[in-house]
């Protein structure tokens, strides 16, 4: 049986275009459900990633295929004006280069026939501890994102989701995220920084003779076997390169555990991971992840489960209606505005 209250929840967040308050979700029904029940569901329960699981459990089934792939990426959430908390604290942002002040979000997002459904995600929570070094106390998390996302594929082979890849980004790409991946009989693709260093032949890697990757020699659309420092696994590696809109140059140097892709495959395959770019921009523009003015650990916390359940659920409809999320998101905003416009009407005719 579903969950009326996290239904009734999460449709509101998909119907809301400004702040989500418990006060406002009342309102919207016309006060059949007070906001004194809101607020209670919000702080009954901690809601984590095996929870969002059984929602999203039966889709999955649906979809899956050995061919899957599983894409992991963080995002901040700015909340420059909320009060500072174990959730919502500093956290350096890689887009833009700076700290920032908000709530640290880190996805497993499985795609699959087109499909992409969150199937994991894990709040980065940073308390306040002591550093024994210079006695100083600060906010430090108590496990790396990489070890958060060891154990979040941990939980998604536990729950038997099939898949052939882990796609990831330079920030995930370490030697022990590697390992533990292929150990597990998955394959990856992840991006590398230009400064990592490949050894060319077994001899080189046990001589510790290695190379830059920006400095190997490709052909045009060519692989090369290569074997990382750190690693004692054979890898393929390919460069793409890009021309950007200012006719500057960019280069991606990727590489892939499977010895049995070409270029095309590889390439091919990581575009995938941007389904997890589109699924972020979603959750801030669609859910209302960032409009709510909860105030404790757990409100907070359950009101990003909702969101990410929320985008979940549009994902959904915009799969039977043939319809994108944001253009899906946009008709409400119409008829919403046309509704009010319409009642603006019969307040100035009543006038």
């Amino acid at each position: 049986m579903k969950n009326s209250e996290l239904e009734l929840y999460t449709d509101y967040l998909l119907s809301s275009f400004g702040a989500t308050t418990a006060t406002g979700l009342s309102a919207m029904v016309q006060g059949d459900v007070s906001h004194d029940r809101i607020t209670r569901f919000l702080s009954r329960q901690d809601y984590a990633s095996k929870d969002l699981w059984r929602q999203v459990k039966a889709m999955v089934r649906e979809v899956e295929d050995a061919q899957g792939v599983l894409i992991f990426d963080d995002t901040i959430q700015e909340k420059a004006w909320t009060d500072e908390s174990d959730l919502i604290c500093w956290h350096y942002d890689h887009c833009s280069g700076r700290t920032v002040k908000g709530i640290n979000l880190l996805n497993a997002l499985y795609h699959c026939n087109g499909r992409s459904i969150p199937v994991a995600f894990e709040l980065v929570q940073k308390p306040l501890q002591c550093d024994m070094a210079t006695h100083q106390v600060k906010r430090k998390s108590e496990k790396t994102k990489n070890d958060v996302m060891r154990e979040m594929i941990h939980a998604c082979l536990k729950n038997a989701l099939q898949f052939h890849f882990v796609l990831m980004d330079s920030w995930f790409s370490s030697e022990e995220n590697f390992d533990f991946i292929t150990s597990r009989g998955k394959h990856f693709i992840a991006a590398l920084k230009d400064n990592r260093l490949v050894a060319l032949s077994q001899e080189d890697w046990k001589k510790k003779r290695f190379v830059r990757v920006d400095e190997l020699q490709f052909s045009e659309q060519g692989t090369v076997q290569g074997w990382l420092k750190g690693s004692a696994r054979a890898v393929r590696l390919v460069r793409q390169v890009f021309k950007n809109q200012d006719d500057s140059t960019g280069r991606l140097h990727l590489v892939c555990s499977d010895l049995t892709c070409d270029y095309d495959a590889i390439t091919t395959t990581y575009k995938k991971r941007w389904q997890v770019e589109v699924f972020h921009k979603s959750l801030k523009s669609n859910a209302g992840m960032a409009k709510s003015p909860t105030q404790t650990l757990r409100t907070q916390s359950n009101h990003v489960f909702m969101a990410i359940y929320a985008v979940f659920k549009l994902e959904c409809l915009s799969f039977k209606s043939k319809i994108n999320p944001f253009a899906l998101r946009f008709k409400l905003l119409i008829n919403a505005t046309r509704s009010a416009f319409d009642q603006l009407q019969k307040f100035q005719a009543a006038a």
